[in-house]
């Protein structure tokens, strides 16, 4: 059901500063850089090996990265797993207990199928599920 760390999720002030530290220091290219307006983040993505780091800046104070920031500061938000079948994982999941903050799938960055699932369920870490893009 879960094949791979897919990302971690790191909430940032400014992704243009992260983006300059990388190129910077390791030589590193963003894999991606855009705006999910669904989430009001903009969401920066390096590869390292199979799994990637993600930075995410809030796009507006509203925002659930904004409020995270707020209120802890800048740093990890979240991991992401990747799954084959997120609609069996969420099933499987809810069926176990769980806390689902999505109990569907909807679109993230990269175009890829998502849920988050409530720290409570998840030894207090937020978690993702993450599905690659249909072809």
């Amino acid at each position: 059901m879960l094949n791979k760390i897919d990302h971690v999720g790191i909430a940032v002030k400014s992704v243009d500063q992260v983006i300059a530290f990388y190129r910077d220091t390791f030589g590193l290219e963003p894999e991606f850089d855009e705006i999910v307006e669904e989430q009001r983040v903009r969401a920066v993505g390096f590869r390292l090996g199979e799994s990637k780091i993600e930075f995410l800046e809030a796009t507006d104070e509203t925002s659930p990265i904004a409020r995270y920031i707020s209120k802890k500061g800048e740093g990890m938000h979240h991991i992401a797993y990747g799954v084959d079948n997120i609609d069996a994982v969420l099933s499987a999941m809810k069926n176990n207990g769980a806390r689902l903050i999505d109990e569907e799938a909807r679109i993230g960055a990269e175009g890829k199928l998502i849920a988050f699932v409530h720290p409570k369920s998840m030894n207090g870490m937020l978690v993702e599920l993450s599905q690659d893009a249909p072809e």
